[in-house]
């Protein structure tokens, strides 16, 4: 029996290692209706890098142009969804992004709340970037929030839902549902409080994106492509008449601020198996910028 043993462990650590996080017993997606990509959004740059198939968009960097779109209408708070299937491969300091912000608004003094995908090296996996941005400022001296997460799947080989949930309290980060971050709003002073639009865009981030700019994005590779389906729009939007009668969508299944005890319980599984990079824990970063740490 002996020789089994090793065999053994392996299979339990397999299965341990494979195994998603724990259900967080709510699917806030359920709860808002998929759109069209043209019922909710447009292209913004890079038209030609830029195709619609059967509900799939499609959108690709390559050494003339990235391409970005944005949605129809501006929101105050909602849900904000969409499935994304990544590139394979070398894709290192290419971004491929779904992000709510108002920067065409308040160009140098804008809010941002950012999902983004960092383009990797062969072998090493994607790095998900949440962050959030209040009143970025033009003298370069811009203050990000960054947590940064790997995965428990591998995104390039199928579609997964990303989603924003930003609330007058909170924003909830969701991927497939599970809560990976939860950002409260502790002052007026570091909480987005300004409507915003949403966005998403492929583009060449190589002075950052891959290990600190370490690898660059390398045409030879090119084109490279991110592909976006079951687009979701829930919220209250800013450019119509005012009404009381909007209100704002919460990420958990008591419509309360916060989550329940579930999705608490699967945020905290992947922030100690996936969390890689968390701005509060960073000794290098000036926290007297960051008072909600």
């Amino acid at each position: 029996m002996a020789p089994l043993l090793p065999l053994i462990f392996f299979l339990m650590f397999s299965s341990n290692s494979a195994q998603g996080p724990p259900s967080p017993g709510y699917n806030p997606s359920s709860k808002i209706s998929t759109v069209g990509f043209d019922q909710g959004f447009r292209n913004l740059w890079g038209p030609k890098h830029q195709n619609l198939d059967q509900g799939i968009l499609t959108i690709w960097l390559d050494s003339s142009s990235g391409s970005g779109f944005k949605s129809l209408h501006p929101y105050r708070s909602g849900y904000f969804g969409a499935a994304v299937k990544l590139q394979p491969g070398y894709t290192a300091g290419v971004i491929t992004s779904f992000y709510l912000s108002n920067n065409e608004e308040h160009p140098g003094n804008h809010d941002e709340i950012d999902i983004e995908f960092l383009g990797t090296t062969p072998g090493k996996p994607y790095t998900l970037q949440t962050n959030v941005y209040i009143r970025g400022s033009g003298d370069g001296n811009i203050i990000g929030r960054e947590k940064k997460f790997h995965l428990w799947f591998d995104p390039t080989q199928d579609f997964h839902n990303y989603a924003i949930v930003w609330n007058p309290t909170e924003i909830i980060f969701l991927v497939d549902d599970v809560p990976v971050r939860r950002y409260q709003r502790k002052s007026d002073a570091t909480f987005p409080l300004r409507p915003m639009w949403a966005y998403g865009s492929i583009w060449d981030a190589s002075t950052w994106a891959t290990e600190d700019g370490k690898y660059k994005a390398d045409y030879k590779y090119q084109p490279f492509i991110g592909r976006y389906n079951n687009f979701k729009l829930g919220g209250c939007t800013a450019d119509g008449p005012t009404t009381t009668s909007c209100q704002p969508l919460s990420a958990s299944p008591s419509g309360a601020t916060g989550l329940s005890q579930q999705q608490y319980s699967a945020m905290e599984w992947v922030e100690r198996n996936y969390l890689v990079y968390d701005y509060c824990q960073d000794p290098k970063r000036d926290h007297t910028q960051t008072p909600e740490c």
